[in-house]
Order: structure tokens, then C-alpha cells, then sequence
């Protein structure tokens, strides 16, 4: 096999997640499970990918199970909770639930985490991502239940906790070993003197 068309496979392998996501997509759109479900759907990715042709998305190259199980479960138990919380703060009349808009800097210069992080935060009840800064690599998020720059903090460590499942599932190696680095600094700082809460520190 020549280098060119080795090239050309690896990249069709490399990209071959995103377009099974497609179909899988365009099956779950008509909710249906069948082969000719299937085959309009590569259809209809071969079609989108063709004619709407975007950059290539860099994948890691790695995915760990273990923790891609353990990220999906904790977003399942984030997402009952936090309906049960929305609506204890929407039943509860003694005092409003409060509402800020907060910036989150990630700490992992991906776009494909930063994209999964947005989307997490957003499908889990309470937050909505409003914003989103590439550059500067920071979430903005419309949160509820938000009265004091104390809740303000809590939210963000949780947003960066999900950064940091996310990363552990399907980032590299680099960026895990970086971001541990991060957040050993984080705690090494918080041990000087300040007082901030541990959620969304989650360990590596």
C-alpha cells in the first residue's frame, strides 16, 4: 500500500466515529432501528460530509472505557438530581432561586472537550451554556440558584469537574498528565490559605 493511501485510510479511520454518529443520529431522528434506517443514513452522512465539508476534528486516539462508563453514569445521576433540585427551587416561595451568568476558563486547549463540556453542562437542568470564548477557552454559563459569589465558585468546579471526566475518558495522554499537573497547583494553592470548595476537583 502506497503512503498516500495509507494516509487516506488512517484518515478514514480516524474519522470514521464522527460519521457513525451521523447515522446514528439520523436513526434515532426517525426512530428506527431497521436496515433501511441504516443505509439512508450513511446516505445522508455521505451527503452531509461531502457537500457541508468542514475541518477535520483531531481526535486523542484514545478512549478509556472504565471512565467513559463512570462519566455517563455520573451525568445520568447529575441529570435526576439537578431536575429534582430546579424544582424544589421553582416550588420553594420563601425566597427566589437567584440566576448569574458565569465565566468558566477551562483548563484542557481541546476543542472536541470543550465542545463535550458545553454540551454536559447544558443538558444538565439548572445551566445553560450562553456563550462560549475559543480563544480564550471559557464557558458562559446562565445558572440558577446562584445567590453569592460562594455558589458562583461551586458551579464552576463543577463544570471543570466535568472537563476533567470528559478528559480522563477520551483525552490524551498529554493533556491528562497536564491537566493533573493543574490541579495539583490548585491544590497546593488552596492549602496556602484559601478557602474554596473541592467540587470539581475531581482526581485523576
Amino acid at each position: 500500500m502506497s503512503p498516500s493511501r495509507r494516509s487516506q485510510v488512517g484518515f478514514f479511520l480516524h474519522q470514521l466515529p464522527f460519521f457513525l454518529v451521523l447515522v446514528a443520529l439520523w436513526m434515532l431522528l426517525w426512530g428506527q432501528f431497521t436496515w433501511l434506517a441504516f443505509l439512508t443514513g450513511v446516505g445522508a452522512a455521505i451527503f452531509v460530509t461531502r457537500v457541508f465539508r468542514l475541518p477535520p476534528v483531531d481526535l486523542s486516539g484514545r478512549l478509556n472505557l472504565w471512565y467513559g462508563l463512570v462519566f455517563v453514569v455520573t451525568f445520568f445521576a447529575a441529570v435526576v438530581r439537578g431536575s429534582l433540585v430546579v424544582a424544589w427551587q421553582v416550588l420553594d416561595f420563601r425566597r427566589p432561586p437567584g440566576a448569574a451568568i458565569i465565566a468558566v476558563p477551562l483548563r484542557v486547549d481541546d476543542d472536541v472537550i470543550m465542545a463535550h463540556t458545553a454540551v454536559t453542562a447544558s443538558l444538565i437542568p439548572g445551566s445553560l451554556i450562553v456563550d462560549v470564548d475559543r480563544e480564550g477557552r471559557t464557558l458562559f454559563l446562565h445558572t440558577i440558584g446562584v445567590r453569592s459569589d460562594e455558589d458562583a465558585e461551586h458551579q464552576r468546579r463543577v463544570v471543570l469537574g466535568w472537563e476533567a471526566r470528559i478528559t480522563r475518558a477520551v483525552g490524551s495522554r498529554a493533556q491528562l498528565a497536564d491537566l493533573r499537573r493543574q490541579i495539583a497547583a490548585a491544590d497546593d494553592h488552596a492549602h496556602l490559605g484559601a478557602e474554596t470548595p473541592r467540587d470539581g476537583r475531581t482526581p485523576l
